[in-house]
């Protein structure tokens, strides 16, 4: 992250703004998801990876703190105090001691409540952009602990790439791994899925009678990661939201067959749904899966992606 600095050079100062900060999506390779703990949260054992949809976040200097956007969801996502761009912005001054004064705008891309943590990667974006602008020089840990506070996605998407997250996803270790492009297609939705309403319908399910099977560690995820085969890498995609959010959304199988169909290497939900990805062996392979979709008529949109990316950025 670029920043400012004063005439003394070691200290940084207000950014003369407007900055732009970038943001992936994410989608996880691997979600196991154990029992709900006291403190209410899942303990999870995920493999998250940022892909090349993006929002974009750009916060100018104002003597209050306001929020406009444009793009994908707009007319649809409150604007007010429950938004988490927001919520970042007042967390990070409370924590700095500073006032929370910016104008700041979202362009969006990334689709509401799809599974891919848009409004994560919206006050991951944020953090790091009011930190610029206010001058306040954080380092990116210091950023992901005030992220932490908002959402458990928050703090891989200030890093980005392919990590491994434990507790409630919100303790974050890269995966080291030779670098490798992944190809995949993102089937995005009409309509989102509400994420606390898929955990409780997945805790319903493991109280019932049939329990679908758990998946446990990502030990064979992140081996297949380091072999850098598609053929490897899709045996090894897993989600235990799958269930639950198919049992809310019955549909989404229907998208999930029309990716097999097309071709595709594996398929799966993306984190809580509806959105659904999958995975292709190259670009020219991804667009002919996402044709195939779009042929199909299962979902609103099929997009391509490539991943890994890097997490919230400044350009």
């Amino acid at each position: 992250m670029t920043e400012a600095w004063g005439p003394d050079d070691d200290e940084p100062r207000p950014h003369s703004g407007p900055v732009r900060v970038r943001v992936p999506a994410k989608i996880n390779l691997h979600l196991g998801v154990g029992p709900l703990r006291p403190d209410g949260y899942h303990e999870l054992n995920t493999v998250y990876h940022a892909i090349s949809l993006f929002d974009e976040i750009t916060a100018r200097h104002g003597d209050t703190l306001t929020l406009t956007m444009e793009g994908e969801g707009t007319g649809e996502l409150a604007l007010d105090e429950t938004n988490l761009i927001i919520r970042a912005a007042r967390a990070l001054a409370a924590q700095a001691r500073v006032p929370a004064y910016a104008r700041l705008h979202l362009r969006k891309s990334i689709p509401l409540a799809g599974g891919l943590a848009g409004g994560s990667a919206d006050a991951a974006a944020t953090l790091i952009a009011c930190d610029l602008l206010w001058g306040l020089g954080m380092s990116r840990d210091d950023l992901a602990e005030v992220g932490a506070q908002l959402g458990s996605d928050v703090p891989f998407l200030l890093h980005g790439g392919t990590a491994l997250g434990t507790g409630h996803g919100e303790t974050v270790s890269p995966i080291l791994a030779r670098p490798t492009i992944w190809h995949w297609v993102v089937a995005v939705a009409d309509g989102g899925l509400s994420t606390p309403a898929v955990y409780r319908e997945l805790d319903a399910l493991r109280d019932g009678s049939w329990p679908p099977p758990a998946l446990g560690s990502a030990d064979q995820l992140m081996a297949a990661l380091r072999q850098r085969d598609p053929a490897v890498l899709a045996a090894a995609l897993g989600n235990d939201l799958q269930a639950a959010a198919l049992a809310l959304r019955p549909q989404l199988a229907d998208v999930l067959k029309a990716g097999a169909e097309a071709g595709s290497l594996a398929g799966l939900v993306s984190g809580s749904g509806p959105t659904c990805v999958f995975l292709a062996a190259d670009a020219a392979h991804a667009q002919r899966i996402a044709d195939g979709l779009t042929e199909a008529g299962v979902c609103r949109a099929a997009v391509t992606a490539r991943g890994p990316q890097p997490g919230a950025r400044v350009i």
